[in-house]
């Protein structure tokens, strides 16, 4: 109930305050579980990235957000779970793969922080990873104008593939990583 409160509250906030655009929406499945990897530019990602899709988001949010006593409280009622960014964490992806095995929607940022230059920094192996495990399609999502507090706000949801592997191996997460790279920079219009 709390999650469906915030998220019309923001979404107005965005509509009004941000021209919030969303293109691609048809693309998005209805049901079954989905992996949303997206680009990471600003805090606001999580909350434009959740606004756009008609289904709860739960994400992966980077463990020292869970430090902060006011704000854990509230993230975790959002749906976000911690993630050790330094090493590979068993639990997060434990979690992740529960709630995929659910048929929920897990989103990561696959560049595992936020780019300062706005540039899509190199990926993580997490979303490879765990669309390799689970078998849930990935949905490649580009958000743009997200930093401050004005400017239009840009969603850009690509259409959903499958990872498939008999492993993973380290060269399949490799490969897997390069083709959700090759989504997000082409919904971002830029070179691969």
């Amino acid at each position: 109930m709390f999650y469906w409160f915030a998220w019309l509250v923001c979404r107005l906030y965005l509509h009004i305050f941000r021209s919030f655009r969303v293109e691609g929406l048809e693309h998005f499945p209805r049901e079954g579980p989905v992996i949303v990897a997206a680009n990471h530019q600003s805090y606001l990602d999580p909350v434009a990235l959740g606004c756009a899709l008609p289904r709860r988001v739960y994400y992966m949010a980077k463990e020292e957000l869970f430090h902060i006593p006011v704000l854990r409280t509230l993230i975790r009622w959002l749906g976000a779970f911690p993630v050790k960014r330094e090493e590979m964490d068993r639990r997060a992806l434990r979690t992740a793969l529960n709630l995929l095995a659910r048929g929920q929607v897990v989103g990561i940022f696959p560049e595992g922080t936020r780019s300062r230059e706005g540039k899509l920094l190199p990926l993580q192996p997490g979303a490879a990873l765990l669309a390799l495990k689970s078998g849930a399609p990935v949905v490649p999502v580009a958000l743009t104008g997200t930093r401050g507090w004005w400017g239009r706000v840009r969603v850009k949801i690509g259409r959903p593939f499958y990872l498939t592997a008999d492993g993973p191996s380290r060269s399949q997460l490799t490969e897997g990583s390069r083709k959700i790279e090759v989504a997000l920079k082409e919904l971002l219009g830029v070179g691969s």
